[in-house]
């Protein structure tokens, strides 16, 4: 039997999901980050750790019949490495606003309304490290001088962990970057525009789902995967969360409601609008339409453990609306539907009663989402006609009602929410030629 594994690292942990040619789930493992991921100086090899358990939990029995291998990451989230493929600086995280200090260069660089011109677009990180962030690293010993760095996303290094080929990545993770999914080439402005003597080799870049390569001898033998396993090139977490859902009529989307929010439209028409923090990446002959905000999960469990946002779900009525208006924010700074880098939480006034505090953060979650996905239909997307909803938020019934209140259309959860299991879905295609 042919097997397709899919591994979703998220900005909690990493899960896999192995399934067969007809989609059915032979095996599934999680791996959680200690303190969240957050201690970026040793991401990598907290990364590295969760990609070899996440296989390691995989019976032997089910790992010598896995085919082809599929991973993602999360959108902008960035790293600079060696000829060797070893990481010389801390990554940046895809939530990190750090790039808002090169805002004026990268408006000089970038067409107007571009999906880069965001504070932490791929784009904006690369740009901080050529303006002084490489530099301080040197001044400091931290960074020793190398001759040749390579910038890559965080699916394409640990894709690289698996096959050995450093430097590719798929369009999906370099959209960020700037390169252009029209003509499947970096264009000359951002060529022209990074040019100096501190240019990191940007990644080659391939359709998701691309075979890259064999799987690497040493990893083959470690783990008794099939001689002619192969790695697929990759995608981001939301749009393996997308594939997952099955979606593939213009007009449905999916809410990937986890540790932050990102909604994805399926539609005829592409829609990029940076002043929303909107952008398309390109499907088969379609468009995905979104963006993400930093809302969501995170927030909730800031305040609540997941026992209490189960206990106090189901006090709330879904049909009262909440009068309390918040901006729920861990910190200052949202990508999308509100793009600036600055603005503040708003969580104030905080009742007394969890319930009612529990009350107006759900709703005014559900207020951004809709706003959302207001502002796609506005600029030209497709009009949305269903929503399903994929991440940890698809489990709370009183949350997707309030939702669909908002929307005002049907809120689903599909069949299969995981990102792996879209992932694993990119790697079956990828090894059928689909």
């Amino acid at each position: 039997m042919n097997l397709y594994l899919g591994i979703d690292f998220g900005t909690t942990g990493a899960r896999s999901t192995v399934i067969d040619s007809q989609g059915r789930i032979h095996c599934e493992t999680e791996y959680t980050f200690a303190n969240n991921g957050q201690q970026q100086p040793e991401l990598p090899s907290v990364w590295q750790n969760a990609l070899w358990d996440s296989i390691e939990q995989i019976p032997p029995t089910i790992r010598n019949q896995v085919r082809a291998i599929a991973l993602d990451g999360t959108s902008s989230t960035v790293m600079l490495c060696n000829t060797d493929g070893i990481p010389v600086c801390e990554p940046i995280l895809y939530n990190d606003a750090r790039g808002a200090a090169v805002t004026e260069r990268l408006r000089a660089i970038a067409p107007d309304n571009h999906t880069v011109l965001s504070a932490t677009s791929s784009l904006a990180k690369l740009l901080w490290w050529q303006e002084g962030g490489l530099e301080a690293h040197r001044t400091t010993g931290i960074l020793p001088v190398v001759e040749k760095l390579y910038f890559l996303h965080q699916a394409d290094w640990l894709a690289f962990l698996l096959h050995g080929k450093l430097g590719i990545s798929d369009y999906h993770n370099a959209l960020k970057l700037g390169f252009d999914v029209d003509t499947l080439c970096y264009p000359n402005w951002l060529i022209e525009g990074i040019a100096g003597a501190a240019t990191p080799e940007l990644p080659q870049v391939v359709a998701p789902g691309t075979p890259v390569g064999e799987v690497r001898a040493q990893v083959r033998d470690r783990f008794g995967f099939p001689r002619d396993c192969i790695i697929c090139a990759g995608t981001t977490d939301s749009i393996a969360a997308f594939l997952a859902s099955g979606v593939n009529l213009p007009g449905e989307a999916v809410t990937s409601l986890g540790s932050t929010l990102a909604v994805k439209l399926l539609s005829h028409t592409r829609v990029d609008d940076s002043r929303y923090g909107i952008y398309s990446h390109k499907l088969g002959d379609l468009w995905l339409v979104g963006g993400a905000s930093n809302t969501g999960g995170a927030v909730l469990r800031h305040f609540f453990t997941d026992a209490e946002l189960a206990n106090y779900s189901t006090q709330i009525d879904p049909e009262q609306e909440s009068l309390l208006d918040y901006y729920p924010l861990l910190k200052k700074g949202d990508r999308f539907p509100i793009n600036d880098p600055n603005l503040p939480p708003r969580l104030e006034p905080r009742p007394t009663d969890s319930v009612e505090f529990l009350h107006g953060l759900l709703e005014s979650i559900a207020r951004i989402e809709a706003r959302g996905y207001q502002l796609l239909q506005e600029l030209g997307a497709t009009p949305l006609t269903k929503v399903y909803t994929a991440g940890g938020g698809a489990k709370n019934s009183v949350w997707s009602a309030i939702r669909q209140r908002y929307l005002k259309v049907p809120v689903e959860t599909p069949i299969h929410t995981a990102a792996a299991y879209g992932t694993a879905l990119l790697a079956m295609r990828g090894a059928m030629g689909i």
